[in-house]
């Protein structure tokens, strides 16, 4: 709804309690809003003497008064937009509750850290030297004004302490009895080598030479945050599933539950813990499977021309249920990138075959021929596509047509297994629910680039898995931001939950001196500000 008209004034209010009558003096807005009238305190006025009123009075109707300069004095302003509308959210969700049900210095400065890492993620030091210019040490009630650093360590240490107690309230509110969780697992790059969680491992950051610690995050089916974990680097995917499945049953209480996770993350060892507990799963097949379902004649591509997916039995797989689907999409996309392959492979190994014809007086031999060679298939990972001959001072390669024509066939294609009955799922909804796994991939990019949880500079165990515990907390009242504001951000493509917390940035509070006396105003919100506020369901004050 757009606001039509606004008007400033100063209405007293005059209560009696008892034998005394008490006078405020509030600083108002009346405003017209969708064809009702409606008003909000801007700010209380009643400790200005009434000399200083009768001023504002006449300026709010518009009167001549004295020089700005010589009455009114902006003495301070403080970044209050964003800030408000992040404390305002995590008020809404309960969270200081969550992690704490009674008020404590830690809790306030645990919640000041969750709110830095949404819209200024910085060191722990840069962080309370940023809120110190927002408005936020007074909307959380900081110890030391949120200025020691040291605060925001003991509020590490005690948010660890009670992770199990805190991500358990979260798994109440978010899986139901017969839950359908999201889990994967990333690695994540130190500075330092100390960490005892520090080692080599599958860098998924592509840093090399840095050692890494592992985090496991899980999510319900929305992909909304409800639990991590921190392994040591070197840890596989498999591995740590087996503590997810431990943690769901013992800690969260949930009697069954489904896992979905990726083809490396579900494998065959993994399949029979999750049976032994009468828990379900989905994930997918590996591309030589489905090759070979297709050989053996369980499917037919050309039957998918008019259907997406398909459910089919393999008696190798007793128990299981196959459902088969195609995306022509994913058909197209891998079609381009084979070619864009074969054509950059094809160019790199003519320019080995043109050195080769070059050296007549002193030929290459096939070893030399074949390490250049080899460095170019590594590189593009095609060489199956290629007939290679290699011999001394001679070289020549060519396509397979009909090995690419084999792989080509299945572009598009992927079949995914669960041992969910059909009664509770129907093979649409099997599709639906893997294909949430990209919420769950999309949380570990927001986590790792937008909320800085990499690098980490940490030397102590715990302080990484505090820092980790901290990040997932941000990232639960992100998600439910983003999706309060999801109407905004659809309206304008170029916009982002950046873009709109950066337009909260322009909203200030003011410390403003009228005559002498100090009092706090808060600038005019946009139209933008109070359509962002208002999607939140969060009061701007």
């Amino acid at each position: 709804m757009r606001r039509v008209s606004s008007a400033m004034h100063i209405e007293t209010i005059r209560r009696r309690q008892g034998d005394k009558v008490y006078t405020y003096h509030l600083l108002r807005q009346t405003y017209r809003e969708g064809g009702k009238v409606k008003h909000r305190t801007l700010a209380n006025l009643s400790h200005l003497p009434e000399a200083v009123l009768e001023l504002v009075r006449r300026a709010l109707r518009g009167e001549p008064v004295a020089p700005v300069p010589q009455t009114v004095k902006i003495r301070q302003s403080r970044q209050h937009g964003a800030v408000a509308a992040v404390v305002g959210t995590i008020r809404q969700l309960g969270l200081d509750q969550v992690l704490y049900s009674r008020s404590a210095d830690w809790v306030r400065v645990a919640l000041a850290v969750v709110v830095m890492r949404i819209l200024r993620p910085s060191s722990k030091l840069g962080g309370t030297l940023w809120w110190t210019t927002t408005t936020l040490p007074q909307l959380l009630r900081l110890p030391h004004n949120g200025e020691d650093v040291n605060d925001v360590y003991r509020a590490m240490d005690e948010l660890l302490a009670r992770q199990a107690a805190i991500e358990a309230k979260l798994a109440r509110r978010h899986l139901t009895p017969n839950a359908m969780v999201l889990y994967d697992l990333t690695s994540v790059y130190l500075e330092g080598k100390t960490c005892p969680l520090a080692r080599f491992g599958y860098n998924r950051d592509k840093k090399r030479g840095k050692k890494q610690f592992c985090v496991g995050l899980l999510t319900n089916d929305e992909g909304c945050p409800v639990a991590v974990e921190v392994f040591p680097g070197d840890v596989g995917d498999p591995e740590t599933l087996r503590a997810q499945i431990a943690r769901v049953r013992a800690r969260f209480g949930i009697e069954y539950v489904v896992f979905v996770g990726d083809r490396g993350m579900i494998v065959k060892a993994r399949l029979s813990d999750l049976e032994a507990v009468g828990f379900g799963w989905i994930t997918a097949l590996r591309a030589p499977e489905i090759q070979k379902l297709r050989d053996e004649g369980f499917f037919q591509p050309g039957l998918f021309d008019r259907r997406d997916l398909a459910e089919i039995a393999d008696p190798e797989r007793p128990g299981e249920r196959l459902v088969v689907c195609y995306n022509p999409l994913v058909a197209e996309e891998r079609r381009q990138k084979r070619e864009a392959l074969l054509s950059a492979t094809e160019r790199e190994l003519a320019k080995i075959e043109a050195r080769v014809r070059r050296r007549r007086r002193k030929p290459m031999t096939a070893d030399e021929i074949g390490v250049a060679v080899g460095k170019v298939l590594g590189r593009w990972k095609v060489g199956k596509h290629f007939q290679l001959e290699i011999r001394d001072g001679h070289f020549a390669f060519r396509r397979k047509e009909a090995s690419i024509a084999r792989e080509a066939e299945l572009d598009g294609f992927y079949v995914l297994r669960t041992n969910v009955p059909a009664d509770r799922m129907e093979p649409a909804k099997v599709q639906a629910t893997y294909k949430s796994l990209r919420a769950l991939e999309q949380n570990f990019r927001t986590m790792k680039s937008a909320l800085d949880l990499r690098p980490v500079y940490h030397r102590l165990e715990d302080r990484v898995r505090a820092h980790a515990f901290l990040c997932m907390l941000a990232l639960y009242v992100r998600w439910h931001m983003e999706r309060a504001l999801e109407p905004l951000l659809a309206e304008d493509p170029r916009q982002s939950f950046e873009g709109l917390m950066m337009q909260l940035e322009t909203l200030q509070r003011h410390t403003v001196e009228v005559a002498g006396q100090e009092i706090q105003m808060l600038g005019e919100p946009e139209p933008l500000h109070q359509r962002i506020f208002q999607l939140l369901g969060v009061p701007l004050a």
